[in-house]
């Protein structure tokens, strides 16, 4: 992964909101929390599953909420989270 000084304001502000405790994981919570308007957004990892990155975007582009494609693999964004698990698709909140 980047170095601190490297990261964009993107991945800066997914940082905060992990930290915060303001971020949802997974594919089928971020699309229900799509599609009841509470996310600010979302963020898609670099080898996120054709299905869902197509799933998360169109529901995205309904509540008109920006999505953002990092450039960690679903495992880099697993460790950047401190999940044990990979992590593909996930969302912020206010």
């Amino acid at each position: 992964m980047a170095k601190a000084a490297e990261l964009s304001k993107e991945v800066k502000e997914l940082k905060e909101k992990v930290q915060e405790g303001k971020a949802i994981i997974g594919t089928e919570r971020v699309l229900k929390a799509l599609k009841k308007k509470v996310l600010i957004s979302v963020y898609l990892a670099k080898n996120c599953p054709v299905k869902s990155k197509e799933d998360v975007e169109y529901y995205a582009k309904l509540a008109k909420i920006k999505v953002v494609n990092v450039e960690y693999t679903n495992e880099e964004l697993g460790i950047f989270c401190k999940k044990n698990f990979f992590v593909s698709v996930l969302g912020t909140t206010e």
